[in-house]
C-alpha cells in the first residue's frame, strides 16, 4: 500500500511541477486601455506607431515644426499591461540585447516583459508602423438604464492634429442615428443635427480660404451595428472635444455591453490611419437597475445665497413606463449605513426632492427600488450641504506654500461628485494655473486672498506658428496674410493662447468664480505683447481664461442697488432707495494686477460679471479688463475700475479658434473707471458680426483713446449698439465722460484680419499726401449702422488718464496732452487714378467705401479744451488703413464739436458743442455724409471763422433750429438760418 501512495505521489508531484512551470512560462501582455502609440500585439510582435505631424511651441523655430510622432521607451512601458493581470516587469534592449532606457524606439529593438517573480522571460521584437497616434473616445455616462429613453453623448478627440481629415464612429447594434436624432459639434462651432452639417456656416472667410463647409457626413451599417463617417473635417484647432456626438432618445431593451470604436484619417503632413483600439475604444454598460441617477444643478447666471441654497437638494433619473415602488435612501457615512430619506418623489416625471438637510455634511444618496420579489438600489449621487472649506483638503493658507495641487485635486473632487461649492476661507493661497472644472464653484470669502506666483502651465502647442508676427500691425507689415489658413496670425499674441492663465477652463458648463475677497495676479501676470520672450515660468498674462464654454459667473455678491461715483472722495458708492450714497463697498469681488487679461472669454455663451472693483490697492499689471471675443448672452453690472492700461468692457470677435465666431446680446450697466485706452469699446478685433449691445450709465474718469469706441476693421456687420437708452433697467443718471482724448471714436477701417484674406502693397496719393501701404484686395469693407447715443454730459476732452500714476490722480490739462473731436468715420478706398499702376481689385461686393450708417445722436453736451487756430479747419483727415483703428490715426479734425465723414443717415438733436478756449475751428464738418438731420442744437462760433458749419461733398442735408454764440457761451445769440440741401456733392459753408 506505502508503495502505491509513494508511486501515485511522485507524478503528482511531477505533474503539479510541470503545471507551476508552464503557468509561469505562459506570460502574456496586451494593450492597455488608454494607450495611444501601440497598435497591436501578436504572437512575439509588438507593433508601435511611428509618422510626422507639424507641432510648434512658442519657441518653436518656423521651420521646426515638422516632428516625428515615434514612440518612446517611456511611453512603450505606459501603454502596455499583464494580459492576465499578474506583476510584470519591462525594459527596453536593442537589437544586440544592449539596455535602452530612453529615446525613440527604432525597428528591431526589443521588449523583453519579466514576470514578477523573476522566473519567466518573454522577449517581442517591436516594429514600428507608420500610423496615426490613436485619439480619445469618451461617454459622457458609461452606464445607462435599460428600458429608459435618454440621450447619449458621445465625444472623440483625434490624436494629432489635421486638415481634412475623416474620424469614423462604429456604433454598436441598438443604437440608432439619424441624421434627424443625432447632431454633432465639429471643434466647439456648435451643435447641429448632421443632416445641417454641410449646411453649417463655417464662419467669416476670405476666398483664399480652402474650406467650403465644416464637413459632410454619411451613416452606413453593417451587420454590427453602424458607422458614423465624417469627411472633410478641419482639425487643426485644437479646441477639447474634435467631435461632440449627442444621439436622441435612445432606449436599450436588454442589460449588456455596448462597444463603441473611433478612428481618424490625417490628410498632412502624410496619410496616416488610427488604429481602432486602445483609448479609441469605450464601453457602455446597460444595467436594468437605475444606473442615471443624478443630481440636479441650478444654473442660474446669478449666484444668490438663500436658507435652502445648501439644504436642499433634487435629483432625477431615466423615465420607466412600468410603475415601480422608490425610496429615496441617504447616507452620512459614505454608503456604510443607510437610512430612508425624507424626500418628496414625482413618480411621473422621475424626480425626488429632499429639504432640511443638515449643513456641512457629506450626503451620499440612492434609489430603492422595492417592486417585485428583489431589491434593487440605484447608482449613488452626492451633495454637500454647504460650502466645502479648501482647509478640509490639507490646503495651508499662509501664503508661503504653492497650494496649486491641491487646489485642483479639491475642484476636481467636486466635479466627481457632481460639484458644489469650495470656500477659500481666511489665509492667502498661492497658485500657478487653476483647472476649472463644470459645476464647481469657487467662492473667495472677505479675508481671503488668491495670489498668482511664477510658474503657470505652458502656452499650448498647436499646428500653425505664430512666431513671425504677434502683436501690432502696421500698414506694411504682410505677417497676418503671409499664410491666409494660420489663424494663429489673424490676432495678437494675447488672444491665441489661452493655458497661461491663472485661471482656466475649456468647453465647460456652470462655472462660478464669486465672493468679496481678493484675486491679484501678484506681478507675475504679463501685460505685454512680448510675454513668450519672457522665461518658460513667466509667461502668464491672464488671470481668467474661459474658452467655448457656457454659464459663467464672475463677480462680488449681489446687490439689487445701482453702483455710481462720487467725485470729491473718488470712490464708487451704491445708490440708496432713497437716493443716499451707500460707501460700503464689501460686497465687491476685489481683483487686481490682472496682466494682459483679467478675463479672456472666448467663444463662451451666458456670461455675468458684477460688482467687482478693480485695482483697489495696485494699479500696476493692469491691461484689458473684461475682453469678451465672440461671446453671446453677456451682462456686465456694477464694475469700477480704479485704473487699467486698456479697455474695460470689450465685445469683440477674433480667429483664435480656427474659425470665427458672431457676437449677440450684451446687457451692460454701471460701468466706471479710468484707462490709457477706451471705458467701453466695440473691436478691435472684428473677425464675425457684433450686434444688439446695450450700454447704460457709464462714468468715464479718463481714456486716452476714446469714453465710447465702436470700431470694424476686419470686415465684421456691426449693429444695434445703444447708449444710455434705458434698455438694461432704468436710468438712474445721464452718462458722464471726463478727461477722454476724444468722447467718441466710430470708425471704419479694412484690416480684415480672418482666413483667407489676402493683401497687396500699394503707392497712391491721399490729399497730397504719398501712401505706401497694404490694402486688402478680397475682404469686404464691413458694415456699422443703428447706433444711438443718448443722455451724455461730456468735459476735460482731453487725453487724461492716471494710468501710470506719475502726476496723481489726475493731472490737469496744460496743453500738453492729446485731445480730439467726437469722430465718425467710415472709410474709402483710394481711387484708381490715385493709385500707382490703377487699382487693380474690386472687393467681393463691388463696394469701395464703407458707410456708417443710421447713427443718432441725442441730447449729448460736449464741452471741449478748444484753442485751436483757424488754420485747422484746413485739415483733411487720412483714411484709416490697415492698421489704423486708433484717433491718433486721424490727427486733428477741421471741427471742434462733431467730425463725420463717409456717413449715411446722421441725426444730431436736443444737443450742445460749447468750447472752454476759443476754438476757431467748425463746430461741425461734415464730408461725405448723405442724408442728415441736424436740429435744436446749439454751438459756439469763434470770431475768428464766420462759418459754423462745414459741408464737403454731401446731400440731402437737413439743419434746422440751431442756435449759436458769438465767440463764448450765451454771448450775443443768433439762430442759424435752416439748410435744406439737397444737392449732389455739396460742399459750403454755413452761415
Amino acid at each position: 500500500m506505502k508503495k502505491l501512495l509513494a508511486f501515485t505521489f511522485v507524478p503528482l508531484l511531477l505533474i503539479l511541477s510541470q503545471a507551476k512551470a508552464l503557468k509561469r512560462t505562459a506570460i502574456e501582455i496586451t494593450i492597455a486601455k488608454d494607450a495611444t502609440h501601440v497598435a497591436l500585439i501578436k504572437a512575439d510582435t509588438v507593433v508601435v506607431i511611428t509618422g510626422s505631424t507639424y507641432l510648434f511651441t512658442v519657441d518653436t523655430p518656423e521651420d521646426k515644426g515638422l516632428i516625428s510622432t515615434s514612440t518612446t521607451v517611456n511611453q512603450l512601458t505606459r501603454e502596455i499591461k499583464s494580459k492576465d493581470g499578474s506583476l510584470q516587469t519591462y525594459r527596453i534592449t536593442t537589437k544586440d540585447g544592449s539596455s535602452k532606457t530612453e529615446g525613440a524606439l527604432i525597428t528591431g529593438d526589443k521588449l523583453v516583459v519579466t514576470s514578477g517573480d523573476k522566473q519567466t522571460e518573454k522577449k517581442y521584437i517591436i516594429k514600428l508602423q507608420p500610423m496615426a497616434i490613436g485619439g480619445n473616445l469618451q461617454l459622457d455616462e458609461q452606464q445607462i438604464t435599460t428600458n429608459t429613453s435618454t440621450n447619449l453623448t458621445l465625444y472623440f478627440t483625434a490624436g494629432q492634429r489635421s486638415p481634412d481629415a475623416t474620424v469614423s464612429i462604429s456604433l454598436p447594434k441598438g443604437i440608432n442615428a439619424t441624421l434627424e436624432n443625432t447632431t454633432v459639434n465639429v471643434i466647439g462651432r456648435g451643435d447641429v443635427k448632421l443632416k445641417d452639417l454641410s449646411k453649417q456656416s463655417i464662419g467669416r472667410t476670405g476666398n483664399h480660404y480652402s474650406y467650403s463647409k465644416v464637413g459632410s457626413i454619411t451613416i452606413t451599417s453593417t451587420l454590427k451595428g453602424q458607422i458614423l463617417n465624417f469627411k472633410h473635417l478641419d482639425l487643426r484647432p485644437a479646441n477639447g472635444a474634435d467631435l461632440k456626438i449627442v444621439i436622441s432618445n435612445v432606449n436599450l431593451p436588454v442589460a449588456d455591453k455596448y462597444l463603441f470604436k473611433a478612428s481618424y484619417t490625417t490628410s498632412k503632413p502624410e496619410i496616416l490611419k488610427s488604429p481602432g483600439i486602445g483609448s479609441e475604444i469605450v464601453i457602455l454598460t446597460a444595467t436594468k437597475t437605475i444606473s442615471d441617477f443624478k443630481r440636479v444643478l441650478k444654473k442660474d447666471i446669478r449666484y444668490k445665497e438663500l436658507p435652502s441654497t445648501y439644504t436642499n437638494a433634487t435629483f432625477k433619473w431615466g423615465s420607466n413606463k412600468k410603475p415601480r415602488n422608490i425610496q429615496v435612501m441617504q447616507s452620512l457615512d459614505k454608503g456604510k449605513n443607510w437610512i430612508k430619506a425624507s424626500a418628496s418623489i414625482d413618480q411621473k416625471k422621475s424626480t425626488a426632492t429632499i429639504s432640511n438637510l443638515v449643513p456641512n455634511k457629506l450626503y451620499t444618496f440612492r434609489l430603492l427600488i422595492t417592486t417585485g420579489a428583489k431589491k434593487d438600489t440605484s447608482n449613488s449621487a452626492y451633495f454637500y450641504s454647504g460650502k466645502m472649506d479648501i482647509k478640509d483638503f490639507g490646503v495651508n493658507a499662509d501664503g508661503k506654500e504653492d497650494n496649486t495641487e491641491s487646489i485642483n485635486k479639491a475642484i476636481a473632487y467636486l466635479n466627481k461628485i457632481g460639484g458644489g461649492t469650495l470656500l477659500f476661507s481666511q489665509g492667502t493661497y498661492n497658485v500657478r494655473t487653476v483647472h476649472l472644472k463644470s459645476n464647481v464653484y469657487l467662492y473667495i470669502d472677505k479675508n481671503a486672498t488668491i495670489k498668482a506666483i511664477k510658474g503657470a502651465d505652458a502656452p499650448e502647442s498647436t499646428w500653425f506658428s505664430d512666431k513671425k508676427y504677434r502683436s501690432g500691425l502696421s500698414p506694411t507689415d504682410p505677417g497676418p496674410y503671409a499664410d491666409p489658413e494660420n489663424y494663429m496670425t489673424k490676432q495678437d499674441v494675447g488672444h491665441h493662447y489661452f493655458r497661461n492663465a491663472m485661471f482656466f477652463g475649456e468647453r465647460l458648463d456652470n462655472v462660478k468664480i464669486i465672493g468679496n475677497g481678493l484675486i491679484t495676479g501678484n506681478g507675475h501676470l504679463v501685460n505685454g505683447d512680448n510675454v513668450m520672450k519672457n522665461a518658460p515660468d513667466n509667461r502668464a498674462d491672464k488671470m481668467f481664461t474661459l474658452k467655448l464654454c457656457t454659464n459663467l459667473e464672475i463677480g462680488g455678491i449681489h446687490r439689487e442697488e445701482d453702483l455710481w461715483y462720487d467725485a470729491e472722495k473718488d470712490e464708487p458708492y451704491y445708490i440708496g432707495n432713497n437716493g443716499s450714497k451707500i460707501f460700503d463697498h464689501d460686497n465687491m469681488l476685489k481683483i487686481d494686477r490682472g496682466g494682459h487679461f483679467v478675463l479672456l472669454a472666448t467663444g463662451t455663451d451666458n456670461i455675468n460679471v458684477h460688482n467687482t472693483y478693480f485695482a483697489k490697492d495696485s494699479q500696476s499689471n493692469a491691461r484689458d479688463i473684461y475682453d469678451f471675443m465672440g461671446c453671446n448672452n453677456v451682462t456686465a453690472t456694477n464694475i469700477y475700475s480704479k485704473v487699467s492700461s486698456d479697455d474695460i468692457i470689450k465685445p469683440g470677435s477674433d480667429c483664435s479658434l480656427g474659425f470665427t465666431r458672431p457676437a449677440r446680446n450684451y446687457k451692460v450697466r454701471n460701468i466706471i473707471g479710468d484707462t490709457n485706452c477706451n471705458l467701453f469699446q466695440v473691436g478691435s478685433e472684428t473677425a464675425d458680426d457684433i450686434k444688439d449691445i446695450c450700454v447704460d450709465n457709464i462714468y468715464v474718469l479718463g481714456a486716452n483713446k476714446a469714453g465710447f469706441s465702436i470700431s470694424t476693421n476686419d470686415g465684421a456687420h456691426i449693429s444695434d449698439i445703444h447708449l444710455n437708452c434705458g434698455h438694461t433697467g432704468k436710468l438712474h443718471s445721464r452718462s458722464k465722460m471726463y478727461r477722454t482724448r476724444a468722447p467718441f471714436f466710430i470708425s471704419i477701417s479694412n484690416r480684415a484680419r480672418i482666413l483667407g484674406a489676402t493683401i497687396g502693397r500699394y503707392v497712391f496719393t491721399e490729399n497730397g499726401v504719398k501712401h505706401d501701404e497694404l490694402l486688402v484686395k478680397n475682404v469686404n469693407i464691413g458694415k456699422v449702422e443703428n447706433i444711438i447715443l443718448n443722455g451724455i454730459d461730456v468735459s476735460e476732452v482731453y487725453g487724461g488718464s492716471s494710468y501710470g500714476g506719475k502726476n496723481g490722480r489726475w493731472k490737469a490739462y496744460d496743453g500738453s496732452q492729446k485731445k480730439a473731436t467726437p469722430i465718425i468715420a467710415g472709410y474709402k478706398l483710394p481711387d484708381t487714378d490715385s493709385v500707382k499702376g490703377g487699382l487693380n481689385f474690386k472687393l467681393p461686393n463691388g463696394q469701395h467705401t464703407g458707410y456708417i450708417t443710421n447713427i443718432q445722436f441725442n441730447d449729448v453736451h460736449i464741452l471741449v479744451k478748444g484753442g485751436n487756430l483757424a488754420s485747422d479747419t484746413s485739415n483733411l483727415a487720412p483714411e484709416l488703413g490697415v492698421g489704423q483703428y486708433n484717433v491718433a490715426n486721424l490727427n486733428v479734425q477741421p471741427s471742434y464739436g462733431l467730425w463725420a465723414r463717409h456717413v449715411k443717415g446722421l441725426e444730431v438733436t436736443k444737443s450742445t458743442f460749447n468750447y472752454e478756449t476759443r476754438d476757431s475751428r467748425y463746430a461741425i464738418f461734415l464730408d461725405d455724409v448723405l442724408d442728415a438731420k441736424i436740429s435744436s442744437v446749439k454751438v459756439v462760433r469763434a470770431k475768428d471763422n464766420n462759418h459754423i458749419i462745414k459741408l464737403k461733398n454731401s446731400s440731402d442735408i437737413a439743419i434746422t433750429d440751431i442756435l449759436y454764440y458769438k465767440d463764448a457761451w450765451e454771448n450775443s445769440p443768433a439762430k442759424l438760418p435752416n439748410i435744406h440741401s439737397k444737392k449732389s456733392n455739396e460742399n459750403g459753408q454755413y452761415p
